[in-house]
C-alpha cells in the first residue's frame, strides 16, 4: 500500500502530522470518557463499602472541572505536535492559559461555597446561610480578580503597573463609594456578631419592630402599626440595640398612689393586699410592693413583679386583671385613689379688714 501521499505537506504540516493530531484528539477524548466513567463508578462503590453518602453535587463539581481540564490539555497536545506559524501558536498558548484559568477559578469558586454552605447546613443555622447567598457574589469577585492578575502575568502583561492602576482606580471608587462601603462592612458586623437575626422584636432609638429582611445596605422592620421601616446597617450598627428575642421574663414596674387621707390601718394593709391579688395571676411572680415616697397629692406605692414569658400581649392581660382587681379591692375596703388636686387654705380675717376688703370688692365688682 503506497503511503506516499501522508508525506505531502500543506500549510507546513504533513498529512501524518495532522492524522496524528486527529488521532491523539480522538484517543484522549475516548481515555478522557472512560477516565470519567471509571472515577464515579469508582467513587459510588467506595461509598457502597463504607456506608458513606457521596454527595452528588461534589462529584459533579469535580467531574465537570477535571474533565474540562482533561479536554483543554488534549487539544494543546494535539495542535502542540503540529508546526504552527509563530503568532498562531502563541494564540493557541494564550487561549489554553485562558481556558485553564477560568476552569481553575470555577472550580475553587464552587468547592468553596460547597465547602461553606456544607458546614453551615450542618450547623443547622439557616439565616446565616440566607446571609452567606448575600456575600457569595463578593467572594466570586474576589476570585475572579485574584483570577485575572494571574492571567494576566502568564500572559505576559506587566502585573505590577496593572496592580498599581488597579489600586488608584480602587481608591477613587472607595471614595466616591464611602457611604455604600460603610454599610458593606456594617453588613458584616451584622452577619458575624449577630446583634438580631431574622424575626427578632427590636428597639433602635425610637424604632420598634420585627426584622424581616437583612441586605448588604439596608435592614428593614415590620413595625407594630404595620408599616415598613428601612435603615441603613450603619445607623443599627452605630445604635444601641434592644433585642427582645432572648427574654425569657418580662420584669414589670408600676406605681399608684392613694390619698393623704387614708387611715394608717389602711395604709399597712395595701401591700399584701396587692400581693395577693398578683400572686393569684397565672405565669407570675410576685417581687414586691412597698409605700415608697410621699408625692405632691398622693401617698405613693411602687410594686414589682415578673411575667414568666417575653410575650407582649400576655404582659397586657396581666396587667389589666391586676389593676381591675387592685380597683375592685380598694373600693370594697373604701380607699381612694389620689388624683391631681389643689387646696387653698383661707385664714380667718379680723372685722377691719373684712371692712376694708368689702368697699373694694363691691366697687370692683
Amino acid at each position: 500500500m503506497n503511503l506516499d501521499f501522508l508525506t505531502r505537506s500543506i500549510l507546513g504540516n504533513t498529512l501524518a502530522a495532522y492524522a496524528m493530531a486527529i488521532a491523539v484528539l480522538v484517543v484522549g477524548f475516548l481515555l478522557i470518557n472512560g477516565f470519567r466513567a471509571f472515577i464515579l463508578s469508582s467513587l459510588r462503590r467506595w461509598a457502597k463499602k463504607t456506608q458513606t453518602t457521596l454527595d452528588p453535587r461534589i462529584t459533579k463539581i469535580l467531574s465537570q472541572s477535571l474533565v474540562r481540564l482533561l479536554y483543554v490539555g488534549n487539544v494543546f497536545l494535539a495542535i502542540g505536535n503540529l508546526n504552527l506559524h509563530p503568532i498562531l501558536n502563541q494564540a493557541v498558548r494564550a487561549l489554553t492559559v485562558i481556558a485553564t484559568t477560568i476552569i481553575g477559578i470555577q472550580l475553587i469558586s464552587q468547592l468553596a461555597e460547597y465547602a461553606i454552605r456544607s458546614y453551615l447546613l450542618r450547623k443547622g443555622d439557616i439565616e446565616l446561610e440566607q446571609s452567606f447567598s448575600a456575600l457569595m457574589p463578593i467572594l466570586r469577585a474576589i476570585l475572579w480578580a485574584v483570577g485575572a492578575v494571574f492571567l494576566l502575568d502568564n500572559l505576559g502583561f506587566d502585573i505590577s503597573a496593572v496592580v498599581a492602576s488597579l489600586g488608584i482606580g480602587g481608591l477613587a471608587i472607595a471614595f466616591a463609594a464611602q457611604g455604600i462601603l460603610t454599610d458593606l462592612f456594617s453588613y458584616f458586623s451584622i452577619v458575624l456578631d449577630r446583634p438580631f437575626a431574622l424575626g427578632d422584636f427590636i428597639i433602635v432609638g425610637d424604632f420598634i419592630g420585627t426584622v424581616e429582611y437583612i441586605g448588604i445596605k439596608t435592614t428593614r422592620l415590620k413595625s407594630l402599626s404595620g408599616e415598613e421601616i428601612v435603615m441603613a446597617n450603619t445607623d443599627l450598627t452605630s445604635s444601641r440595640i434592644r433585642n427582645f428575642k432572648g427574654m425569657e421574663r418580662r420584669r414589670i414596674v408600676f406605681s399608684l398612689g392613694v390619698l393623704y387621707e387614708t387611715p394608717k390601718e389602711k395604709l399597712e394593709i395595701i401591700p399584701a393586699l396587692i400581693q395577693d391579688i398578683i400572686s393569684a395571676q397565672e405565669q407570675v411572680s410576685f417581687d414586691r410592693a412597698h409605700f415608697a415616697n410621699y408625692g405632691d397629692f398622693s401617698l405613693n406605692y411602687e410594686i414589682v413583679y415578673y411575667v414568666e414569658s417575653s410575650d407582649y400581649a400576655l404582659y397586657m392581660d396581666t396587667q389589666q386583671k391586676i389593676n381591675l382587681a387592685i380597683f375592685e379591692a380598694f373600693a370594697q375596703r373604701n380607699i381612694e385613689f389620689a388624683y391631681p388636686t389643689n387646696v387653698t387654705y383661707v385664714q380667718g380675717l379680723n372685722a377691719d379688714a373684712e371692712k376694708a376688703i368689702a368697699p373694694e370688692t363691691a366697687t370692683n365688682s
